[in-house]
């Protein structure tokens, strides 16, 4: 039997999982989740193999919630062969493809978070079709192409309750710090009306919904 870690156990445990999470980034990221969590279950989009996952469970036990954590586990345009982030040692030999699910699985049994993250294996736009959750929390970072990006706020933004967060990571605003993406999609909130800006630090971007209700259409 794994015995419970710590908070602070498990966020030294987070930063020494495979990922792409600044420490400033990810403490952010915990602050915010654990007010929010509070209030409701939270949903990650983009999971690799659980480093952020981990940092949302924390702030979930602690809170007395869950969070949810979406991926297909087959990489992201920037991770397959030949791309800067492509990393061989998470390839499937069997299906000759990228499968982060084993790792992430793993991620979360060391770190004793089996109850307070529940993985959810499957491609965003088919899952936001069959979402009816309200959220707390929805924190994306998953595909950073228009297409991917756009889909992950259309398909889920939504769900977030008047009051509750929206988290926005790799938001870059001059191109050559980053992909353009989901910049845009930040833009797209604030100038939505739906949103306001409450924190921010490095590519990460919090804001909190002040009009609309969950489940309506998001601008």
């Amino acid at each position: 039997m794994i015995p419970q870690l710590s908070t602070a156990d498990l966020l030294d445990f987070a930063r020494a999982t495979a990922g792409f999470m600044p420490d400033d980034e990810g403490a952010l990221l915990f602050a915010t989740a654990r007010t929010a969590l509070t209030n409701g279950p939270g949903l990650e989009i983009g999971t690799w193999c659980g480093k952020s996952a981990v940092i949302l469970g924390a702030a979930a036990r602690e809170a007395g919630s869950v969070v949810f954590t979406l991926d297909h586990h087959r990489g992201s345009e920037e991770n397959q062969p030949g791309w800067e982030w492509h990393d061989p040692s998470l390839v499937d030999p069997e299906a000759g493809r990228i499968d982060t699910l084993p790792h992430f699985r793993r991620t979360i049994t060391r770190a004793g978070l089996e109850e307070e993250v529940i993985g959810i294996v499957g491609r965003a736009p088919t899952v936001a079709r069959h979402w009816r959750t309200p959220l707390a929390l929805l924190f994306i970072d998953g595909g950073h192409t228009d297409e991917h990006v756009t889909n992950d706020y259309e398909g889920f933004a939504r769900w977030v309750s008047r009051g509750a967060a929206l988290v926005i990571h790799d938001v870059f605003e001059r191109p050559e710090d980053g992909g353009q993406p989901p910049w845009r999609v930040y833009r797209r909130a604030l100038a939505s009306g739906d949103w306001e800006e409450i924190a921010a630090c490095g590519s990460m971007r919090v804001l909190r919904r002040v009009d609309g209700e969950a489940g309506n259409p998001v601008r």
